[in-house]
C-alpha cells in the first residue's frame, strides 16, 4: 500500500470543499477510504484545521467535520527533532518546514501539497493531489 503525507492545504480543500481543488482532494481521500493508500498528516494540521474551519462554522460543526476526517488518516507527532530541523532549515514558511520534516522523520517518500514552490529543495517526491492521482491510475 502506498503511503503519502498530505499537507494542510489539501486537507482544507477537502473539508471546506474549496474549488477548483475539492474534486482531487475528495478522490485522494476516497482512495484512503477504500484502503488503496494510507494518508499521514502531522498533529499540527489539526490545530490549523480547527482554527480555519471555526472561522466559517460554529465550533460543534468544525469539531464534527474533523472527527469524521480523522478516521481517514494516521496522525504523526511533531516532536523536538522535527521542530529543531524546521528551525534550522532554509524553508521560508515555518509550517511547511514542520510538515516536510515530519514526513522525512517518518520515512515517507511522497508529500502532497499545492505549495510545490515551497518544497523545491525537498529530498522526497513532492506533488499535487492531481499529479498523484494521475500517476497512480
Amino acid at each position: 500500500m502506498e503511503r503519502v503525507f498530505v499537507d494542510t492545504d489539501i486537507l482544507m480543500d477537502l473539508l471546506s470543499a474549496r474549488q477548483p481543488h475539492y474534486e482531487a482532494a475528495a478522490n485522494l481521500f476516497s482512495l484512503a477510504d477504500e484502503g488503496k493508500i494510507k494518508i499521514y498528516v502531522s498533529s499540527l494540521a489539526f490545530s490549523n484545521l480547527f482554527y480555519i474551519l471555526s472561522r466559517h462554522l460554529d465550533t460543534n460543526q468544525a469539531r464534527k467535520k474533523i472527527i469524521q476526517f480523522k478516521t481517514l488518516v494516521s496522525v504523526l507527532s511533531v516532536g523536538d527533532k522535527v521542530i529543531d530541523l524546521a528551525l534550522s532549515s532554509d524553508f521560508r514558511d515555518f509550517e511547511d518546514a514542520i510538515q516536510y520534516f515530519t514526513a522525512i522523520e517518518n520515512r515517507l517518500e511522497i508529500l502532497l501539497t499545492r505549495n510545490l514552490h515551497d518544497y523545491k529543495k525537498a529530498n522526497i517526491l513532492v506533488m499535487t493531489a492531481e499529479q498523484f492521482l494521475l500517476s497512480s491510475s
